[in-house]
């Protein structure tokens, strides 16, 4: 897909972008409404921006997993991996070729949190980890404030390359901003599936996404009329 194609197609996805925003925004303060469930989980990631903007930033720790987020992606898309750096401030990883999915990848995938998840995945199968919730859901609001917090200030306070080769940087961040409130929705989900509605959500965001189409399209219909009567 050329670089003007995935350009319209962010225009086309902005609008869906703000409503998920706006969606996702309703279902944190549902979540937030319920403390005693989700304290554990709010702790986690105010203490983690508390320590990130007073104290360390963590940027060894971010760079090792967003090139192993670019190497696993690679993999699974079926792309030799050449080599791997990671420093204290940058990596890169060198790859046969390369995609959109496998380049913006780091930017959406939430990798500390998937690694928790698949660490009490597995536990799971062995141990009755009921006793260890509130721990759980600390670390894993802690590593998701981590990966919004470093995403924001790598796509912020550098001109990523990664932007331009996935198709610019409008559709990158449309996309990668989309990308991340699916994300945080199913995770906020799968945390607290009794107060997140998911599918309500998503038929908002349908609603209005046909109701917005149907006024746009009514009113070129309105203009072509006018300019050829």
């Amino acid at each position: 897909m050329g670089k003007l194609c995935k350009f319209l197609l962010a225009l086309v996805l902005l609008p869906i972008t703000l409503l998920v925003v706006i969606e996702d925004a309703r279902i944190l303060l549902g979540v937030v409404e319920h403390l005693s469930a989700a304290i554990s989980f709010v702790m986690g990631a105010a203490i983690y921006a508390g320590i990130h903007y007073r104290y360390y930033k963590f940027s060894r720790m971010y760079v090792f997993m967003h090139e192993m987020t670019h190497a696993i992606a690679a993999i699974l898309c079926g792309i030799r991996i050449k080599e791997v750096h990671v420093g204290q401030e940058s990596g890169y990883v060198k790859m046969q070729r390369t995609n959109t999915f496998v380049v913006l990848a780091p930017y959406f995938v939430p990798g500390y949190v998937v690694l928790i998840a698949l660490i009490h995945a597995g536990l799971s199968l062995f141990l009755d980890l009921t006793p260890y919730r509130q721990m759980v859901l600390f670390l894993l609001g802690f590593f998701m404030a981590f990966h919004f917090i470093q995403t924001f200030h790598t796509l912020w306070e550098a001109d990523q390359p990664d932007l331009k080769l996935a198709g610019g940087k409008v559709f990158s961040c449309v996309s990668i901003v989309l990308a991340n409130m699916l994300v945080l929705a199913v995770v906020l989900k799968i945390l607290f599936p009794q107060t997140v509605d998911l599918c309500g959500a998503a038929q908002e965001v349908a609603a209005q996404t046909a109701t917005g189409a149907r006024i746009i399209v009514n009113y070129i219909l309105e203009k072509f009329r006018e300019f050829t009567a």
